[in-house]
């Protein structure tokens, strides 16, 4: 089909799209949790996780947050490191990058500064921030998302001694979107990706790349019964490819409380 097609068709798939797909709701459940993993050395001291963003870190698509990613992703790190992890996470359902500046981010911070005595800290040893996809269906502008990211990452590096940027998910694999609509969506999440790479290496935080890493999406039980957000299954198998990148470069680990 020629390419010149694609917008007029992608703007009547998104409509379509928009009308009949319902996305799941945020889980119940605790957004935060303590992992103590048998193999723990002696005297570790407990790592504290935060993870920000949109709804991959709310965990949409799962019936309970536990089962969701971010639980999955801590897991992974306290067995990597042999620490207890402390996670805890700040997430919302159609989160950009500029409600994560603004909105969640403060909100992570305020958490922080009012943890209690027995647990207070001066900042988290690792910070997350997982958003991007929401950006993209909203069509914002790729100055816009450097600004929003640049900053966010600002924001994220006062909070924590280490942090980590996670690209999108797999939307061109979306199998509710037409055909169109997806070679568009991936067209703008390349361009995302490029934009993304170099604001993290001017900072010197870790990218790590979901949009082009096999996570299974191809599989029938990757996706929740909304066939738009990862299921458990599929959560764990984007926490496994991360877990995989984050084994390979422990530059996240250098700063050590």
């Amino acid at each position: 089909m020629p390419a010149v097609l694609d917008k007029p068709l992608a703007t009547i798939e998104a409509l379509w799209a928009k009308r009949h797909i319902h996305l799941a709701a945020e889980p119940e459940g605790d957004r935060f949790g303590s992992l103590r993993p048998d193999q723990a050395a002696e005297g570790a001291k407990t790592m504290l996780v935060l993870a920000v963003g949109d709804s991959m870190v709310a965990g949409c698509g799962v019936d309970r947050q536990a089962d969701g990613f971010v639980p999955d992703l801590a897991l992974g790190i306290s067995r990597l490191t042999n620490r207890p992890v402390d996670w805890h996470a700040y997430g919302r359902l159609g989160a950009t990058m500029k409600r994560v500046r603004y909105r969640l981010l403060p909100e992570a911070r305020q958490a922080l500064e009012a943890s209690g005595p027995a647990e207070a800290k001066e900042s988290a040893d690792l910070l997350i921030l997982c958003a991007g996809s929401n950006d993209i269906m909203a069509q914002r502008g790729l100055d816009e998302w450097r600004g929003d990211l640049t900053a966010s990452i600002q924001q994220a590096l006062d909070l924590a001694a280490s942090v980590i940027v996670l690209s999108p998910g797999q939307m061109q694999n979306e199998p509710k979107l037409g055909p169109a609509l997806k070679r568009l969506i991936e067209q703008a999440m390349n361009q995302q990706a490029a934009v993304s790479k170099e604001v993290c290496a001017h900072l010197g935080v870790p990218y790590l790349d979901l949009t082009h890493e096999y996570v299974g999406a191809d599989q029938p039980d990757f996706y929740a019964s909304d066939h738009f957000h990862p299921s458990k299954a599929g959560y764990q198998r984007m926490a496994d490819a991360v877990l995989a990148q984050l084994s390979q470069d422990r530059s996240w680990l250098a700063q050590e409380h």
